[in-house]
């Protein structure tokens, strides 16, 4: 079995989330990404650098971590197992999309898209009931 370790941010502002898609995934999800081995120069802070970079390189923003979310694992295939940790975060700065993110938006927390991934509707409504 492998495991992948996965941090973002969720941003969200005036009832919507920033969501994305790339050329890999077809769905929208939070922006974020695998956590890499360099990402162990700071055992303290490793998974919220992971969030800050990944951000940084999918939508050209940096962010202000608030808080963590529903972490989550997510099965992908018979061998494969990802674990998503999810932060609140402040934008900081106007989002400029870049690397592989083809599509971009701001949705409604309260309306989210049918293709979704699959982790987005349980950490808002989590995010819901603690707001």
């Amino acid at each position: 079995m492998e495991y992948i370790i996965a941090s973002g941010p969720v941003i969200i502002e005036h009832d919507t989330v920033l969501l994305n898609k790339d050329v890999v995934d077809f769905f929208w999800k939070f922006p974020g990404g695998k956590w890499e081995l360099c990402d162990f120069s700071d055992w303290e802070s490793s998974l919220e650098e992971v969030a800050r970079r990944e951000v940084k390189e999918e939508m050209g923003i940096d962010i202000e971590i608030i808080r963590p979310l529903k972490p989550m694992m997510i099965k992908k295939d018979d061998s494969t197992i990802i674990v998503l940790i999810h932060w609140l975060s402040r934008r900081i700065g106007e989002v400029v999309a870049s690397g592989d993110t083809t599509q971009w938006a701001w949705h409604d927390i309260h309306n989210l898209p049918s293709d979704c991934a699959p982790n987005i509707r349980p950490v808002i409504e989590d995010y819901l009931r603690s707001h």
